[in-house]
């Protein structure tokens, strides 16, 4: 049964990491579209900013589950969470150093791709 609970959260958690996904690639071909190359990748690095550290998250905390785990899930949302945000930093220090983006289609991308995130109950049915 702990298994079956760990599977259904992580997919959960993949189904809403997939939307974000969804969102950033949208928002990128927008920019593409209607601005150029530069911000369409701009927008793509932003949204990938975005949605990798919440994939990475969403596989960690979502590997233990359980009254008898408590703990390991508690390490493993901790870990998760710490992970998520070094992995944040990290790629938004590759992308100022090693790309030439513009900031505004960065940002707007990044922000409305953690806007998914902090909508989802909205647009999820829970089960």
């Amino acid at each position: 049964m702990s298994k079956v609970l760990a599977r259904r959260g992580r997919w959960s958690a993949y189904k809403l990491v997939m939307m974000q996904a969804a969102v950033a690639g949208g928002a990128s071909i927008l920019f593409f579209v209607v601005w150029g190359v530069q911000f369409g990748y701009s927008a793509l690095a932003g949204g990938s900013i975005a949605v990798l550290p919440n994939f990475v998250f969403a596989t960690l905390a979502f590997s233990h589950t359980g009254a008898s785990s408590a703990a390991k899930v508690i390490k493993t949302f901790y870990w998760g969470e710490a992970v998520k945000l070094l992995l944040t930093i990290a790629m938004f220090s590759l992308v100022f150093i090693n790309l030439k983006v513009a900031f505004m289609p960065l940002f707007v991308c990044y922000v409305l791709t953690l806007i998914v995130h902090w909508t989802a109950p909205l647009y999820f049915k829970q089960s």
